[in-house]
C-alpha cells in the first residue's frame, strides 16, 4: 500500500531550498553524503532493528546490544569502512554500548598519554578489537574531584612492578561504561606512589579479564552497578564497579608520555609538557557539544512534526480544528529549541576548528591559547548539555500525553541523554572553572595583556561598561551589532560586578565559595555570548541556496532574542537596556515566530534523520501518527491475552467478594 504524506501541505509552504540547508546542517557536502549514505544503510538493515527495545528485560536487552555491536563490527570489516565511516555507523546504530568507551576514551587515552613504544604495542590490539578497553577514573567516593581519587599504584623496585590496590570501599571504581561485563582491559587512574612519595594521579593499563575464558583475573572484583533511569535507554551499557586487591602489573604499563618511573623507582618528568593532555579534554568536550545538537535536534524534529499533525480546539462551523503548531504558546516553547539546535550545531563546528588549532599550537610548544580553549570548551559543554537535557523534556511536554509513551521516542532519548550533564565534568563545577578564568581575565585587564578570541570583548571594557542600547523600534533588534553589543555588555558587567564583590573578601577562596551562584550566572552569560557570536559569524559566510541564509537569520534572531527575553533581568539590571527596549525585543521575537512558522517542517527535515534513527511514531516523516500508535499498542506483551496473568488469583476474588479465601 502506498504511504500518504500527511505533512505534504506543510512542506509546500516552505520558502527555502531544503537540500542546501541539509548541507549547511551537515557542515559540508562530504559530511552530508557520508551521513545520508550510512544512516540509510543502518535503517535498511534488519540486524539493526530497534523493535521492542524498551520492553526487553535487562539481560535480554544487554545481550541484544552485544549482538548489535558484534554485527556492526562485522559490517565495518565486510564493507571495509574507513574510521570516519565506522564512527558514523556506530552513531546511527544509536544504542549505548561498550564500543563507545573503547573507541571514545580507551584508544584516545593511549594515543594522548602513551609513549611511542606503548602506542606501538597497544593500539594495534585495540584497533583490531583483540582487546576491549574502558576508562576507569570515577570512583564511588569521587567524581569531579579527580585529585581526590583513592586507588593506589605503589611501585615495587624489587620486582619492577606497580601494585594496584583499592584501600577503601569508596575507592571502588564506579560508573565506567563497558567495565561491568565486557572490557578485557582498562585505563585505571590511581595515585602513583614510589619511594614513599605520592606523586598524584596517573593512568595505568591494567588487564581485568582472561583473554581465554573472560573470567576476572586474580585480585580483581568486577561487575555491573545495576539498573539506571529509563526503559531501554542507558541500560544497554554495562556501567561497572571494580576493586583491586594488590594486583601487580609491569612497570611499562604506566602511561609514560609525560612522566616516568625508572627501574630504581625514581619519578621523572619527561620533556613533553603536561599541557598536552589538555588536548584530549578539548577533543572530548567538543564531541559532547556536537552530540548536544544531535540529541536536541532529534527531540525538536519529533515535537515539530507532531505539533503540525495534532489538531485541538478552534473548529469553526464543523471545520478542522487548529494545528497545535499555530498556537503562540506552542511556538514560544518550540521555536527557540529549534533555533538552539542550529546554534549548537554551529558552535560545535567552530569548536572542531578550535581543537585543530590548539593541537597545532601544542605541537609547536605554544600554550598561549590553552587557558581560553579550556575555559571555552568547559563552559560550552555545560551550557549545551544543560539546555539540551531541559529541551528534550520540554519537547516531551510539547507532545502532550502521547509524548509520555515510549513509542514517542522522547522518554528514551531523555534518559539516554541526561547523564551528559554529569559525565566529563559536572555542569556547575565546569561553569565555576569558567568563572575563575573570567575573574583572572578581569584582574589582568590593567596589565597590558590583551584578551584574545572569545574574551577579546573584554579589551573594550571601558566602552562596554558605559554604553547603552540605541534600539528605537522593534526591527532594530535584527541588527547583529545591536544583539552582539547587548550580550557583550551584559557579560562584561556581570563579570566585573563579581570581581568587585570578590575584592571585598580578605580570603579569595572564601569569596569564591560565597559568590558561587553569581559566578555561575556570569559564566553562563559569557558562554551564551560565544554561541550568539558564532551564529552571527556563520551568517557572514557565503551561504548558497534559495532562502537558506534568510532562514538562518530568523533562527539566529529567535535564539538571541529568546535569551534576551528569558534573562531580561540581567540586561535590565546591568543598565544596558530599558524596559521599553526589552518590550520591543519581545515584539520582534513574536514577529520572527510568524516568519519561521511556514518553514518549520522543512527546517527539521533538513536534519535528514531516518525514521529508524528518530525511532518515534510521533516524529514519523509521513506524519501518519494515529494508525501507527494504535498498531503499536497491540504489540505490548500485556496484550498477548485478554485476561491478564494474575486475574484469577487476585482480581476475581475481589469481584466475587471472596478475598478471605484468596492466596495473597
Amino acid at each position: 500500500m502506498e504511504s500518504v504524506d500527511y505533512l505534504a501541505d506543510e512542506r509546500k509552504k516552505a520558502e527555502f531550498d531544503v537540500d542546501e540547508m541539509k548541507i549547511v546542517w551537515a557542515g559540508s557536502r562530504h559530511n552530508f553524503e557520508l551521513s545520508d549514505r550510512i544512516s540509510k544503510l543502518v535503517a535498511n538493515d534488519p540486524g539493526f532493528s530497534k523493535e521492542g527495545r524498551t520492553m526487553l528485560p535487562r539481560k535480554q536487552l544487554f545481550k541484544n546490544t552485544l549482538r548489535k555491536a558484534a554485527y556492526a563490527w562485522k559490517r565495518i570489516i565486510d564493507l571495509r569502512l574507513s574510521e570516519e565511516e565506522a564512527t558514523t555507523l556506530r552513531r546511527y546504530v544509536d544504542e549505548p554500548a561498550f564500543t563507545d568507551l573503547h573507541w571514545g576514551m580507551f584508544v584516545p587515552a593511549i594515543k594522548g598519554q602513551g609513549t611511542d613504544e606503548q602506542q606501538k604495542k597497544w593500539l594495534p590490539l585495540a584497533y583490531k578489537m583483540q582487546i576491549i578497553g574502558c576508562y576507569a577514573q570515577t570512583e564511588l567516593g569521587h567524581g569531579s574531584n579527580v585529585q581526590g581519587l583513592e586507588t593506589t599504584a605503589t611501585f615495587d623496585p624489587q620486582t619492577d612492578e606497580f601494585i594496584i590496590h583499592s584501600p577503601t570501599l569508596t575507592s571502588s571504581k564506579w560508573w565506567p561504561g563497558g567495565l561491568g561485563k565486557v572490557s578485557t582491559h582498562a585505563i585505571v587512574y590511581a595515585r602513583l606512589i614510589t619511594d614513599g612519595t605520592d606523586y598524584g594521579i596517573n593512568g595505568f593499563i591494567v588487564q581485568l579479564r582472561s583473554l581465554e575464558d573472560h573470567k576476572p583475573l586474580p585480585g580483581i572484583t568486577v561487575g555491573d552497578i545495576g539498573m539506571k533511569f529509563g526503559n531501554g535507554a542507558y541500560n544497554t551499557m554495562d556501567n561497572g564497579v571494580l576493586r583491586f586487591d594488590h594486583v601487580r602489573i609491569p612497570r611499562d604499563q604506566m602511561l609514560m608520555r609525560v612522566s616516568q618511573v625508572t627501574k630504581e623507582g625514581k619519578y621523572v618528568q619527561s620533556d613533553i609538557p603536561r599541557q598536552l593532555l589538555y588536548g584530549t579534554m578539548v577533543y572530548v568536550r567538543q564531541t559532547i557539544v556536537a552530540d548536544a545538537s544531535l540529541a536536541l535536534s532529534r527531540a525538536v524534529c519529533i515535537a515539530t512534526r507532531y505539533s503540525a499533525v495534532r489538531r485541538q480546539f478552534g473548529s469553526q462551523n464543523g471545520g478542522q480544528e487548529t494545528q497545535v503548531i499555530d498556537y503562540k504558546t506552542q511556538q514560544n516553547r518550540l521555536f527557540p529549541l529549534l533555533a538552539s539546535a542550529y546554534a549548537f550545531r554551529f558552535v560545535g563546528e567552530w569548536l572542531k576548528w578550535l581543537y585543530t588549532d590548539v593541537t597545532q599550537r601544542l605541537q609547536a610548544n605554544d600554550f598561549s591559547t590553552l587557558p581560553e580553549a579550556h575555559a571555552c570548551t568547559a563552559g560550552l559543554k555545560s551550557l549545551t548539555t544543560t539546555a539540551t537535557a531541559d529541551g528534550i523534556e520540554e519537547c516531551r511536554k510539547l507532545c502532550g500525553g502521547h509524548g509520555y509513551l515510549c513509542s514517542s521516542g522522547l522518554p528514551e532519548l531523555f534518559a539516554v541523554y541526561v547523564p551528559a550533564c554529569t559525565y566529563e565534568g559536572d555542569n556547575i563545577v565546569l561553569q565555576l572553572q569558567v568563572a575563575r578564568f573570567l575573574m583572572k581575565t578581569v584582574s589582568q585587564l590593567g596589565s597590558g595583556k590583551k584578551p584574545v578570541d572569545t574574551i577579546a570583548y573584554m579589551g573594550r571594557i571601558e566602552h562596554l561598561m558605559q554604553c547603552v542600547s540605541d534600539v528605537k523600534q522593534a526591527k532594530d533588534w535584527l541588527k547583529p551589532s545591536a544583539i552582539l553589543e547587548a550580550f557583550e555588555a551584559r557579560a562584561v558587567r556581570m563579570s566585573v560586578a563579581c570581581a568587585q564583590d570578590l575584592s571585598k573578601f580578605d580570603n579569595q577562596e572564601e569569596g569564591f565559595a560565597e559568590l558561587a551562584a553569581d559566578l555561575v550566572e556570569a559564566a553562563v552569560a559569557h558562554c551564551q555570548l560565544i554561541v550568539v557570536s558564532k551564529f552571527i559569524e556563520k551568517l557572514q559566510q557565503n551561504i548558497p541556496g534559495k532562502g537558506v541564509k534568510q532562514q538562518l537569520e530568523v533562527l539566529c534572531g529567535i535564539y538571541s532574542l529568546f535569551l534576551l527575553h528569558k534573562h531580561q533581568g540581567d540586561f535590565l539590571g546591568t543598565g544596558y537596556i530599558t524596559s521599553k527596549q526589552a518590550a520591543l525585543a519581545n515584539e520582534q521575537l513574536r514577529a520572527l515566530y510568524s516568519q519561521l512558522r511556514p518553514n518549520a517542517i522543512l527546517l527539521v527535515d533538513a536534519f535528514n534523520y531516518t525514521d529508524h534513527y528518530l525511532d518515534s511514531i510521533l516524529g514519523r516523516y509521513d506524519g501518519n501518527v494515529y494508525p501507527k500508535l494504535y498498531e503499536a499498542a497491540w504489540k505490548d506483551p500485556l496484550n498477548d491475552s485478554d485476561v491478564p496473568d494474575g486475574f484469577h488469583e487476585y482480581i476475581r476474588p475481589i469481584l466475587k467478594q471472596q478475598l478471605r479465601t484468596a492466596r495473597l
